[in-house]
This record gives structure tokens, C-alpha cells and sequence, in this order.
């Protein structure tokens, strides 16, 4: 048994190696093309969280906000200056923070091109498309993938090594053991990979729809008051940087590099994937000749239905809360009835 779990493991670091040896200038491109695309996303959340912590902190004065910034934000400055040179290292060539361990699955996604053609391939493309845009989909795709090909062959060869490790000191449970709970660990996080990507996605449309009444409020009211929607999109847009904010201004940046508004509404919807979004996108396209009272009705009517179903979540949310807390505070009444009743107890055992 030893020498048949010892040839597996060494077939898989074999493949790997094999795999790592055939990289070709291209992996290496396009590795470094993701790494540059997450730390700008990395820079642009480090300065969206800073300037919200000196808004919070305009009304004060003296050492309070150099103490907020210096050790409870974490230094943002800094850390955006680390992304920014690795940045710079990554455009000049240099590749040491590129995880090779990724690259072996970059080599079989390029030398077998069915891998990018089935079902699980598509499902995670269209929600890299939703998350990432469809300049960066692909390439955000590829880095998954090359994970969740690469992870498992490296994961289960340490696995089974090590065990083999402790089989032949004799110890036959343990190595089993560490045989069995490493690859089902192995396996779990490829699972857990893919499972970060929907809660991704999950979390995205919550706060697209949590932040839709506000936008859509601030447009009617913009457009009643004799805006052109155009402008009053682009207020609205630029007016913060949360996510349905930042895909009004990618709709927003289209329209004034001469997009049509159809396509530029329906990128729009595309990337939001909501049904709330897509009503309002679809609602300024179908009146666009109409003029803004108009849009301004329908803006109202959807601002209306909008906040109306902000309610009846805010609602569900409050009875899901008061569900989990029924456990916790049982338990606590129960710790509570036990610290009353074991001295009772005790002093009738005294007596």
C-alpha cells in the first residue's frame, strides 16, 4: 500500500513539474496582467475606505485623527504605495509576486482548450463578467481555473507524501489519516474557491439593490426639477463610490465617449444583473424621446416601489436576526438558570 500511495504522489509532482517546465511567455503575460487588475481594484477599495474615514472625521481636531489613521485604519497610504510599486515591478518584467504555484494550470488551460468550454467554465465567466467587467472576465477566469487545476495536484502530492511519511514510521492510523482529512481538505478548498465567487456576486447584488433607492430617488428629483437625464445620471454617479455608483459612471464614461445609449444602458444592466436595475436602465431607453416629465413620473414610480421593497427586506432581515438570536439567548437562559440553581441545590445537599 505504502508504494502505491508513494508512486501516486509522485505521478502528481511529476505532472506538476512537467506542467510548470512548459510555461511559456504567455502564462507568465497573463498572470501578470491579473496580478496588476487586483492590486489596482486593491488601491482603489484602500482609497474609497480612506476617504470615508477622513469624511468621518472632518469634525475633529488635535491627535484624534492622526491616531484613527495611523493605527486603527492601518496606514492606507502605505500599503496603496506597496501595490503601486508592485505594479511597476510587474510592467518592467519582474515576476516575483506572481504565484507559481498557480502556473501549472495556466499550461493546461492553453494546452487544452476544452477546459474553457464547459459548464463550469461559462457559470464562473458570467459572474466574473458581473463582477470584474467584460474587459477583465476572461482573464480573472483563467486565474480561477489555473487555481483549481494547480491547488489539487500540489495539495494531494504533499498530502500523500506526508502520510506515506507516517506509515513507514509505523503508525498506520495517523498516516491514514492525514491521507484522508488532507485530500478532503484539498477538495474543500477548491470547492470553497468557487463558493467565494458566488457569495462575491451574492454580496454585490444585495448592496447594488440596497443602494438602488437612493440613486433612483436622486434622479427623479433631479429630473423633475428639469435636468436632462444625461447630466442627472452623471450627478448621480459621481455623487459617491459604492458599487451601483461606480457602474453608472462606467455607463456614464460610455455615453461620453460616443456609445449608443442602448448599448451603454444594457452594459449597464448586464453588469448589475438585477431585476432593479434593469427596470431603470430599460425605462430611460424606452423614453428617451419622451422628454423628462416623462422619465420623471416613472422615476417616481420606481423610487416609490423601490423604497416600498427596501421595507419589506429591512422586514425579513429583522425576523432572520430575531430567528438566529432564539439559540443564543436560550443558551445564555440556560446558563443563567443553572448559575440560580446549582447554590439552591447546594444548600440543600448541606442541610
Amino acid at each position: 500500500m505504502i508504494v502505491v500511495l508513494l508512486t501516486v504522489a509522485t505521478f502528481f509532482v511529476v505532472i506538476w513539474l512537467v506542467l510548470l517546465g512548459r510555461v511559456k511567455r504567455v502564462d507568465w503575460v497573463q498572470a501578470a496582467r491579473v496580478k496588476i487588475f487586483d492590486n489596482r481594484v486593491a488601491i482603489n477599495k484602500l482609497r474609497i475606505l480612506d476617504k470615508q474615514a477622513e469624511d468621518g472625521l472632518s469634525g475633529y481636531s488635535g491627535i484624534t485623527p492622526v491616531f484613527v489613521k495611523k493605527f486603527i485604519n492601518g496606514n492606507p497610504a502605505g500599503k496603496i504605495q506597496k501595490f503601486e510599486l508592485d505594479i511597476n515591478r510587474l510592467k518592467k518584467g519582474d515576476l516575483r509576486s506572481i504565484n507559481t504555484f498557480i502556473m501549472p494550470g495556466y499550461v493546461l488551460q492553453r494546452e487544452i482548450p476544452s477546459i474553457g468550454r464547459g459548464d463550469i467554465h461559462k457559470k464562473i465567466l458570467a459572474k466574473c463578467f458581473e463582477l470584474y467587467g467584460k474587459k477583465y472576465a476572461s482573464d480573472k477566469t483563467r486565474q480561477l481555473f489555473a487555481k483549481i487545476l494547480s491547488y489539487p495536484l500540489a495539495g494531494v502530492a504533499s498530502t500523500l507524501i506526508l502520510g506515506v511519511l507516517v506509515l513507514c514510521m509505523e503508525n498506520k492510523t495517523a498516516g491514514y489519516a492525514i491521507i484522508g482529512i488532507g485530500t478532503v481538505l484539498v477538495l474543500v478548498l477548491i470547492y470553497a474557491m468557487y463558493d467565494e465567487l458566488i457569495d462575491l456576486v451574492k454580496k454585490r447584488r444585495s448592496a447594488i439593490n440596497k443602494q438602488f433607492p437612493n440613486v433612483v430617488s436622486k434622479l427623479a428629483l433631479l429630473v423633475t426639477s428639469g435636468m436632462i437625464m444625461d447630466k442627472a445620471w452623471k450627478e448621480t454617479a459621481y455623487s459617491q463610490e459604492t458599487e451601483l455608483y461606480q457602474e453608472m459612471q462606467k455607463t456614464s464614461r460610455e455615453l461620453d465617449n460616443l456609445v449608443s445609449p442602448e448599448s451603454a444602458y444594457g452594459n449597464f444592466i448586464n453588469r448589475c444583473n438585477t431585476k432593479e436595475s434593469a427596470k431603470l436602465a430599460s425605462a430611460i431607453m424606452q423614453n428617451l424621446s419622451k422628454g423628462n416629465a416623462e422619465i420623471g413620473r416613472l422615476l417616481k414610480e420606481l423610487a416609490r416601489e423601490a423604497w416600498q421593497e427596501r421595507r419589506h427586506i429591512a422586514k425579513r432581515d429583522a425576523e432572520k436576526a430575531n430567528s438566529k438570536l432564539m439559540i443564543p439567548t436560550m443558551l445564555l437562559f440556560l446558563a443563567i438558570l443553572v448559575m440560580l440553581m446549582v447554590p439552591v441545590a447546594l444548600n440543600f445537599s448541606g442541610i
